[in-house]
């Protein structure tokens, strides 16, 4: 349903996002989460077309946000942080206009606006003027306005904010039923509300995409290590022995806890769930195990780690390290690329010289043999004459 490619936005020397890359499918809620600041409103604003990117590409279902706005913007139900609601209208009066406003046409407009209403809760007070309802009203009223073409994609920013506990679990009810037709971007920071609602979550800080996929698979992914914790009546050096042995432990912490009692933290593999082994060998040696659980990162210590300058720092030198790399093999590539042309260069130099060099001792050869030294031949004529005066005077 909506594919963001390489997705910048700068303002002067500001980076708001950087890079950003994903995909929404055509069902399911997806959780925008991240903190203040980290880049969800103005990624939103981009993908509805309100704000243009530096760089990078967003498509509604094949249709470019820039390049086709009209056929992209008919996809898309957006409900910014302040619901754009007219307090002087009657949830009806406002209604029926945004369905005008979305092309919404004749008698087909009233059904679609009853029929909007009923699913938003808001028969009861559609004849009221929307300055006089409660926050929560209101904020139906703003997802009302959002579903009224029933757009493929939704994006609904901070929904739940400054409601109370009960219009929180009303509105967060209301969401969970469009999953079934329509694929829903919910922007965040509180953690209980992503957990409570979204099939698969996107963590941004500092204007990039640092996590992304399902809360389970992101949690499994970030478990450096499945911690097992103990509370055993058993000895401390015999635990620690017998413990490390087993298949898949990394690690032990022992400590006295008093009344001959150990606790323990045995360390292991984040794929192995190593209660069962641990079981079992506490009943082959005889210890007493009172307490046994496991310990996982919770969504909230995943969150924290994603969102920590000293996570983005770690990724920004690593980019740092892969353009340094990047950057030696293209300089290596390009000096012996200038070896290779300089050499050849050099060689047909050479290859002429030398030909030139035999060229001409093959041609003084050729010539020497032609022309004799013309001091032989003098000679040779000399001995001649002489010959022929002898002969001659003997005569």
């Amino acid at each position: 349903m909506l594919e963001v490619r390489n997705l910048t936005k700068r303002y002067g020397s500001n980076t708001a996002v950087s890079d950003l890359s994903f995909t929404v499918g055509s069902g399911g809620i997806y959780g925008l989460l991240g903190p203040n600041g980290a880049g969800k409103s103005t990624t939103m604003n981009i993908i509805t077309g309100y704000l243009a990117a530096t760089d990078g590409s967003v498509e509604i279902d094949g249709h470019d946000i820039l390049k086709d706005p009209i056929e992209a913007k008919k996809r898309i139900g957006y409900l910014p942080e302040v619901p754009p609601l007219y307090p002087d209208l009657t949830v009806w009066e406002y209604l029926m206009f945004v369905s005008e406003l979305k092309g919404v046409k004749g008698k087909k407009r009233s059904d679609t606006v009853k029929e909007i209403i009923d699913r938003t809760g808001l028969f009861d007070v559609k004849d009221r003027l929307i300055g006089n309802l409660s926050k929560g009203y209101r904020q139906r009223a703003g997802i009302a306005g959002a579903l009224i073409n029933y757009p493929g994609l939704i994006i609904l920013d901070e929904p739940t904010a400054g409601l109370d506990p009960a219009q929180i679990i009303e509105i967060r009810e209301l969401i969970l039923s469009l999953k079934d037709d329509h694929a829903v971007i919910l922007s965040s920071h509180i953690l209980q509300e992503i957990s409570a609602v979204c099939d698969h979550i996107m963590v941004i800080s500092h204007g990039r995409l640092m996590a992304d996929g399902t809360p389970d698979d992101i949690m499994k992914s970030m478990n450096m290590e499945n911690r097992t914790e103990l509370l055993m009546r058993a000895d401390k050096e015999r635990l620690s022995k017998a413990f490390a042995e087993i298949h898949g432990v990394t690690g032990i912490d022992a400590i006295d806890a008093g009344n001959g009692l150990i606790r323990a933290e045995v360390k292991g593999s984040p794929e192995m769930d190593l209660r069962e082994d641990i079981f079992n060998t506490a009943v082959k040696c005889g210890f007493t195990i009172l307490d046994m659980h496991s310990e996982r990162m919770s969504l909230e210590d995943v969150y924290m780690f994603l969102t920590s300058d000293e996570y983005a720092a770690s990724l920004q030198k690593e980019a740092g390290a892969e353009n340094t790399e990047t950057k030696q093999e293209e300089a290596g590539a390009e000096n012996a690329k200038t070896k290779r042309e300089e050499a050849g260069a050099e060689n047909p130099e050479t290859k002429r010289e030398e030909a030139g060099a035999e060229n001409a001792e093959t041609k003084r050869e050729e010539a020497g043999a032609e022309n004799p030294d013309p001091g032989e031949e003098g000679a040779a004529e000399n001995h001649e004459d002489t010959d022929t005066a002898f002969g001659k005077e003997e005569e």
